[in-house]
């Protein structure tokens, strides 16, 4: 989903053209307080990616003040900002980038090359979508689960495990199985290629 935030009616809509030229689901949102509002409902993330074409220059909220209220919530990784200035200088580009902006561009801009950037955004989008549910999952995780979920990446053997924890291997094999049901993998091989 690409998200627009922009004060201007004719931009908004031609951003959504341009975003529907692409086959890119949008979603259109005239200030930076209606876009907080479907924040604050928790953001649907999309299964194609997501990425939020952000005006730097709004009345009430601008851009940035938006941006930094979306990273002190870490949603700036799972939905990457492109800012759109018509107004901004390299100073205030470079800051934004340093900050974790995905990009910064100048309006007017070439529509092939921002659809570009906004699609190249969602794809990091799911790459950091992918990474923050496993890391969930690893979270899901007991403390004994977590050392023998380390002792397993180590290649050790349920009885190795076993003995080097002090415990049975029933109890290894309960962790085992614990630990593939929560992280959602069936082997040890799979569970290397997860976490790697």
């Amino acid at each position: 989903m690409l998200y627009i935030v922009d004060d201007e009616e004719v931009l908004r809509d031609a951003l959504g053209w341009l975003a529907q030229s692409r086959q890119i689901k949008n979603q259109s949102f005239a200030s930076a307080a209606a876009f907080l509002e479907l924040v604050h409902g928790g953001i649907p993330f999309s299964e194609e990616g997501d990425c939020l074409l952000l005006d730097v220059r709004m009345p009430e909220m601008n851009g940035i003040a938006l941006f930094d209220i979306l990273s002190a919530q870490q949603l700036t990784q799972r939905l990457p900002v492109i800012f759109l200035t018509g107004h901004g200088d390299v100073p205030m580009a470079v800051d934004a980038l340093k900050r974790g902006a995905f990009d910064f561009v100048e309006k007017p801009f070439n529509d092939n090359n921002l659809m570009d950037r906004v699609q190249q955004a969602m794809t990091a989008s799911l790459k950091a979508s992918a990474a923050f549910d496993v890391q969930k999952r690893l979270q899901s995780l007991s403390q004994r689960e977590r050392e023998v979920l380390d002792l397993i990446l180590l290649g050790r053997m349920n009885k190795q495990i076993a003995d080097d924890l002090g415990i049975s291997m029933r109890t290894v094999e309960v962790h085992r199985s614990n630990i593939f049901e929560k992280m959602q993998i069936k082997s040890a091989v799979e569970l290397a290629g997860l976490l790697k």
